[in-house]
């Protein structure tokens, strides 16, 4: 199977029904991106496939076959973060971190589909995405935030 992973392309001769989730973990070593449940309740597994928000753990590596695959590591880079990655920095969102790749890459899909959320959008569309420290009021301070940097407001 061929897979576009953050701009670089892979070659990968894994099982059909393998996770997309361990793909890139295991066979890719591409680490950012984390295993929560296991079963698409968490979202620390999210990822965007062909410009959409997905759940990595539920993807199998034949779906994937072809796609364009963003990881956290493919959303900025160090010297240009992303501007919900400087967000999330500006709020101090992350905690204990275990859940912001999954967080970043819904928040980052939501702005792209929305650019100009309001509350109830954010909260809606990120409610999927679970945060056991209890950083909803940042994340969504921090979703305003990029969607402004991003409108150019």
């Amino acid at each position: 199977m061929r897979l576009t992973v953050n701009r670089t392309e892979y070659e990968v001769d894994v099982e059909p029904e393998m996770p997309l989730l361990w793909v890139l973990r295991d066979e890719l070593g591409i680490t950012g991106t984390k295993y929560g449940c296991g079963i698409a309740q968490c979202g620390a597994c999210t990822v965007h496939m062909d410009g959409m928000a997905v759940r990595s753990c539920q993807i199998p590596a034949e779906a994937a076959d072809g796609a364009e695959i963003v990881t956290i590591e493919g959303l900025g880079t160090p010297e240009a973060l992303h501007a919900v990655q400087q967000a999330w920095i500006e709020h101090q969102v992350a905690q204990c971190g275990y859940c912001q790749s999954g967080q970043i890459m819904q928040a980052a899909s939501l702005l792209d589909m929305n650019p100009d959320p309001s509350d109830e959008d954010i909260d809606r569309v990120m409610s999927g995405n679970l945060c056991r420290c209890g950083t909803y009021p940042r994340i969504r301070a921090a979703v305003k935030t990029a969607g402004a940097k991003m409108r150019g407001a």
